[in-house]
């Protein structure tokens, strides 16, 4: 099947529900592929609408146009989303994290609530390239209840599709690959990393961390500053949480000086999203050969500085899952600390699982000892790659032809969802516009 413009006199306005604005390199990238799918299909008189949490950060990659625009929404958003999806005649749910409880419920629930609103008006939804993950009882309740009512749910990985179906959601399923797979960087932004940094002529490693233990995000009335992401929304504090952050910088800190020391390595301290800067701050600050380090974060740099970067490593340590994704055209070696599904399962697609996917440790008992084996483990992992690059390149190879393969099809289903459904979201548009009796 081929994809196809259809055609558009009118304007189809579509909304793109996703994580948008919140300074997350994957997050960007997968926001301006499914643009770009967008237009290929509806063409540029179709409006698209964006809403977000943070209008700024959005502003920094998505530029307003006569045919692009972007709405703020406030934290408690129920009234702004029912009013968005009745304002439009497609909606498509754009985020990755979509059926999974592992950062919030909250934000679980801005995609059910979509959904709900679509269906009770009508409106075709269709939940784009998203995944599956954890989810606690009660969510599963609610995925099973509101999963259902969307058109069609294509997932970017098959794991994704079979979750979805055990927890007894019975929409169509489609499975395809990440959009972020086809994002495509600005060729002026070639060698940004050398000429921002000469000093890591040696080599690059990068360590792309994310600190598990602020995880998941709760509603509170009140807490403290630094712990607040944006009110009413707390990160997960306590003693022991902190105390495993702790350690996961020290053990950080400890495997980037070993690196520099006994391989000559500059080290990169990768912030995929703005969230990580704290932690890879704690890291850089305890590193005996700081110097030797610098931190690139998705705040100061776009997507595709970032992904440049990315490619141009020597090695990659990844707790972010479109660290693997984006950095995967240049089959750079690998290996993966991972706390949820994501990882785990593109690593268990490509091969890499029972060698190079590391959990990290509990926050809770033998709290040291756990680390020490994690980071023992991981170091080692290290060692073999940056002596024998090969053994995962011919995986790495495979899996992204088979990626690339995949996501091509995000476009085509696009196009055949919209042909199918054009006269449905035609028919609501002329009752909404029809004069009462």
């Amino acid at each position: 099947m081929k994809s196809q413009t259809v055609t558009n006199k009118d304007g189809f306005k579509v909304l793109l529900v996703g994580y948008n604005g919140a300074n997350n390199t994957g997050a960007e990238a997968r926001l301006l592929a499914i643009i770009e799918d967008v237009r290929a299909v509806l063409g540029e008189s179709a409006l698209i609408t964006v809403p977000t949490l943070n209008e700024a950060n959005l502003r920094r990659y998505i530029k307003e146009g006569p045919n692009l625009r972007i709405v703020p929404i406030p934290s408690i958003y129920f009234f702004a989303i029912r009013r968005l999806v009745k304002e439009h005649d497609l909606i498509l749910l754009v985020e990755g994290s979509c059926y999974m409880d592992t950062w919030t419920s909250a934000l679980l629930w801005v995609f059910l609530w979509a959904t709900r609103c679509a269906h009770a008006m009508g409106k075709p939804c269709l939940a784009y390239a998203v995944d599956a993950g954890e989810l606690c009882a009660f969510n599963q309740r609610c995925v099973r209840r509101e999963a259902n009512k969307t058109d069609l749910i294509i997932t970017r990985t098959q794991a994704a599709a079979d979750r979805l179906r055990s927890l007894g959601v019975t929409a169509p399923i489609e499975v395809t690959a990440d959009n972020a797979f086809s994002f495509r960087t600005d060729s002026t932004d070639e060698g940004w990393p050398q000429r921002v940094w000469p000093e890591a002529a040696t080599g690059v490693v990068g360590l792309a961390v994310v600190d598990f233990y602020l995880w998941p995000v709760v509603v509170r009335l009140w807490g403290r500053q630094e712990d607040c992401y944006k009110w009413p929304y707390y990160y997960s504090r306590s003693t022991e949480r902190r105390r495993a952050t702790e350690a996961l910088a020290d053990g950080y800190a400890a495997l980037a000086d070993s690196i520099v020391a006994e391989h000559d390595k500059s080290i990169a301290l990768i912030c995929m999203e703005q969230l990580d800067e704290p932690l890879a701050g704690m890291i850089h600050s305890r590193m005996t050969h700081a110097n030797r380090a610098r931190v690139f974060s998705s705040r100061e740099y776009n997507a595709s500085q970032m992904t440049i970067l990315l490619r141009n490593l020597e090695l990659l340590v990844t707790s972010r899952y479109h660290a693997c994704v984006l950095s995967m055209a240049s089959q750079m070696p690998q290996v993966a600390v991972g706390h949820d599904l994501r990882l785990k399962t593109i690593y268990s697609e490509i091969g890499l699982k029972d060698e190079f996917f590391i959990k990290p440790y509990s926050p809770k008992k033998h709290l040291r000892y756990e680390a020490d084996e994690m980071f023992k483990a991981l170091k080692d992992r290290v060692e073999k790659l940056l002596a024998h690059p090969d053994l995962v390149k011919d995986a790495l190879c495979q899996g992204y032809a088979a990626y690339m393969a995949k996501t091509r099809r995000n476009r085509e289903l696009l196009s055949a969802f919209v042909q199918a459904h054009k006269h449905e979201a035609e028919a609501v548009v002329l009752k909404e516009q029809s004069p009462m009796d």
